[in-house]
């Protein structure tokens, strides 16, 4: 199983990180040791002092592919979650100015959390939709009961179907495969004993607390 985060999907992210909106697809992966599912606890990794949270919608991959044609690539799921790509913001910014690999900072362990998932056709329902559209799926975090980060997917740079295809080009894309699919502006610094809740299309899907 492969954890894939897409970088900069969001314009209003890459302003806020100072960084240049992407011309095309940017990925990056996470080990599988980083997930988890279950939502237990994240404890404060003691090699950071800067932890940061960044939601995102996250697709689930059920069949076998490669060099999937964008016009295909809804074949290739149907269910989604709310997901939380923790950052070492300080070792991510350490090595980027060395110029050097940031693995560390994204992929330690617990780093990828993901809420249960849920099909289309069930958030088509919430919707009062057959079934919902990938190009527009609200999600909202919020961290001790305010909400810091709010977006819905249509408002992503390079849409899901873009993102498999770009993917499949280059790695096999597996049953079980996790893609986060970018995080909207209001990333930020979480504490011990915040709490993080996390919701789709209103319906909390997300809860996690920070030890």
């Amino acid at each position: 199983m492969k954890i894939l985060c897409v970088v900069r999907n969001y314009a209003p992210h890459a302003g806020e990180m100072k960084a240049e909106v992407p011309k095309e697809p940017t990925f990056f992966m996470k080990p599988d040791s980083a997930l988890n599912p279950k939502q237990m606890p994240l404890f404060y990794p003691d090699f950071t002092e800067d932890l940061q949270h960044e939601a995102e919608i996250v697709v689930k991959i059920d069949r076998l592919g490669k060099c999937i044609e964008p016009r295909f690539a809804h074949r290739y799921y149907h269910e989604v979650a709310l997901g939380i790509d923790f950052t070492a913001r300080d070792l991510q910014r350490q090595a980027k100015a060395a110029r050097l690999p940031w693995l560390v900072s994204k992929g330690f362990d617990g780093s990828a959390v993901v809420g249960p998932f849920v099909t289309l056709e069930e958030l088509g329902s919430m919707q009062g939709k057959e079934r919902a559209s990938m190009d527009d799926i609200n999600f909202e975090l919020r961290l001790n009961g305010s909400v810091v980060q709010k977006g819905n997917t249509g408002e992503m740079i390079f849409d899901v179907d873009r993102l498999i295809a770009h993917i499949s080009r280059f790695m096999t894309l597996r049953t079980g495969d996790l893609i986060f699919t970018g995080t909207p502006a209001g990333v930020g610094p979480v504490q011990i004993g915040d709490v993080l809740d996390g919701t789709i299309e209103g319906k909390t899907m997300l809860h996690l607390e920070i030890k």
